[in-house]
Formats: structure tokens, C-alpha cells, sequence
């Protein structure tokens, strides 16, 4: 059995990442988001963010495959949030085809980000997601991550409400 290989996108990987985004959102977000949230979410929309972030390289793409068929990918840079120093970096966005959940997917890219991250001397990494995303909460937690206290806001999506938390973690 081939193992999972991890590598940078490239502008040919866009579309089959703006896939695995829309439809790992549209798995793992229904009964959270709103049905037409969800629903109207765009393939194509999604494809021309991802070829930007692959171009100008913000944030760094990683896509993980076995034999050239992609099964996840994830975005990785400094943080975004005000007031972090330059050593703290975060991850973007990490999702798997919904096809490919609980096969490790998941690991492989964690394990490339952290890397990348390491590399470019970050020795602290968070991410943002919502409360009620129980599959991710899990998972980073697993992964070392850790809530942070104080840092919940609330954000609407389609009309609904939800809870934001950051997660965070050291890389020394």
C-alpha cells in the first residue's frame, strides 16, 4: 500500500483543492452552517483564491496525495492576528476529502506544516476554528493544541451565530 507523500502545491493543484475545500465544508459543516451557505458555496470562487494564495505564495500550500490523487491540503504563514509577535505562525486552513477523514490525512499534513513552520522560525503556531467544529477540536487537541482562554468571539455566517475559539501550541 502507497504511503501518503506531502508536497507544495502548484497552480495545477487549485481546482482540486478548491474541490476537497467546498466539499469538506459542505460534510463537516452541515447542521452547523446554514444549508444555503453551504449550498452556494462555488468550486470555481473557491479555485481562483487558492491559485492567488499558490502564486504569490500567502499562505504556503501544502497538498498531501497518494499517486497524484490529492486528499487534502493546508495553508500555513505568520499570523494574522494583531499583535503576535513574528515568531507565531498559523495555520490557515487544513481540510482532507471528506472521503479520506481517518486515514492519516489529517497527521501528514500536520506534520509538513509544523516543519514548514519550524523552518521559516516560528516557535509557536495557533489556528482559528468554531466551538462546535467537534472533529477539529479533537483533532488538534490530539495534536498538541490548546485553547486559548479569552480568545472566543463570535462571528455570523449566513444569518447564524457562532463561536470562534483559538487554538495554540509551542514548536520548541
Amino acid at each position: 500500500m502507497s504511503s501518503i507523500q506531502v508536497r507544495p502545491a502548484t497552480l495545477r493543484d487549485a481546482k482540486g483543492i478548491a474541490e476537497i475545500h467546498v466539499s469538506a465544508w459542505q460534510d463537516a459543516y452541515r447542521g452547523l452552517l446554514p444549508d444555503a451557505v453551504l449550498d452556494a458555496l462555488s468550486v470555481q470562487k473557491r479555485q481562483a483564491f487558492w491559485r492567488e494564495a499558490i502564486d504569490l505564495c500567502e499562505p504556503q500550500v501544502l497538498v498531501a496525495h497518494i499517486d497524484n490523487e490529492l486528499m487534502g491540503f493546508v495553508g500555513f504563514d505568520r499570523s494574522r492576528d494583531k499583535g503576535t509577535p513574528s515568531t507565531t505562525g498559523e495555520i490557515w486552513a487544513m481540510y482532507a476529502n471528506p472521503v479520506h477523514w481517518d486515514k492519516g490525512v489529517g497527521l501528514a499534513l500536520w506534520d509538513a506544516a509544523r516543519d514548514g513552520l519550524q523552518e521559516e522560525g516560528c516557535t509557536k503556531v495557533t489556528l482559528w476554528t468554531w466551538l462546535r467544529n467537534e472533529r477539529a477540536l479533537r483533532f488538534f487537541e490530539l495534536a498538541g493544541f490548546k485553547r486559548e482562554l479569552g480568545s472566543a468571539k463570535t462571528t455570523e455566517v449566513g444569518g447564524v451565530r457562532l463561536e470562534e475559539l483559538r487554538l495554540q501550541r509551542s514548536l520548541v
